[in-house]
C-alpha cells in the first residue's frame, strides 16, 4: 500500500486507521494472553485470574483470547509481510550494531519502511504465534487435548510456556525500541510522521512516500 501525505503539508501517512486498529487489537489481546498464562504457569501468580473473574475464566477466556490474537496478527502479518524481507542492507545494518546501539544513523545503510531490527522481530513473532496456536490445540482440553496423549500435551505444554516467554521478551523488546525512537508510538496513535522524522530513520520510505 502506498503512503502519502495528508492534509497536513508537514506530515506523512505511516499506518493507517485500520492498520492502527489491527495493531491495537493484537496488543490488547496479547496484554489479556500474558497475563491469564502467567497466573497458570506459577501458583504465585494465580492471583491474576481475578482479573478474568477467576481461575475457571482464565482457563475458559485463555483458549479464545488466543485464537483472537492469532487472526488478527494473521492480517497484520498479511498486510506487512512485504515489508519485511531481509536484504543486502538489512545485514550490513545489523553488522554495524555499535553504531545502532549509539544512535549513529548517519553511518547505517538507509533504512525503508523497516530495519533489520524490526524485520528479525516480525519474524519471531509469526514462528511464536503459529507455534502458541499448534501447541495451544493440543492442550485445549474442552476441545482437541483428548485427541492426543499425555505424553504429548506435556511436551506442547513445555514448548508452549517457552514459546510464550520468548515472545513477551519480544515484545518487551518491541515495546522499548518504540519509547527509543521517539515518534514511533505516536505514529501507531495518530498514523502520521513529521518529515523530519521520516527522513531521519527511514530515508529510504521517505523518498518513496513523497513521489
Amino acid at each position: 500500500m502506498k503512503h502519502h501525505r495528508n492534509d497536513n503539508p508537514d506530515l506523512i501517512v505511516r499506518y493507517t486507521a485500520n492498520e492502527r486498529t489491527n495493531h491495537w487489537i493484537t496488543a490488547i489481546t496479547f496484554v489479556l494472553l500474558a497475563l491469564s498464562g502467567l497466573a497458570f504457569f506459577h501458583p504465585s501468580m494465580f492471583w491474576l485470574t481475578a482479573l478474568f473473574g477467576g481461575g475457571q475464566w482464565a482457563r475458559i477466556l485463555h483458549p479464545f483470547i488466543g485464537i483472537v490474537m492469532f487472526v488478527s496478527f494473521l492480517i497484520l502479518a498479511l498486510r506487512f509481510w512485504h515489508h519485511n524481507y531481509l536484504n543486502d542492507d538489512d545485514w550490513q545494518w545489523m553488522r554495524q550494531y555499535r553504531d545502532v546501539l549509539a544512535a549513529r544513523e548517519d553511518r547505517l545503510p538507509e533504512v525503508g519502511r523497516y530495519n533489520a531490527g524490526q524485520k528479525l522481530l516480525f519474524f519471531v513473532m509469526v514462528v511464536c504465534l503459529v507455534l502458541l496456536l499448534l501447541t495451544g490445540i493440543v492442550m485445549w482440553r474442552a476441545y482437541f487435548s483428548f485427541y492426543f496423549s499425555v505424553e504429548v500435551v506435556r511436551v506442547a505444554s513445555v514448548i508452549h510456556a517457552i514459546t510464550a516467554f520468548l515472545l513477551i521478551c519480544g515484545i518487551i523488546v518491541h515495546i522499548y525500541a518504540a519509547l527509543w525512537v521517539k515518534g514511533s508510538v505516536s505514529a501507531m496513535v495518530r498514523g502520521t510522521v513529521t518529515l523530519g522524522w521520516a527522513r531521519k530513520h527511514h530515508p529510504k520510505w521517505f523518498r518513496e512516500s513523497i513521489k
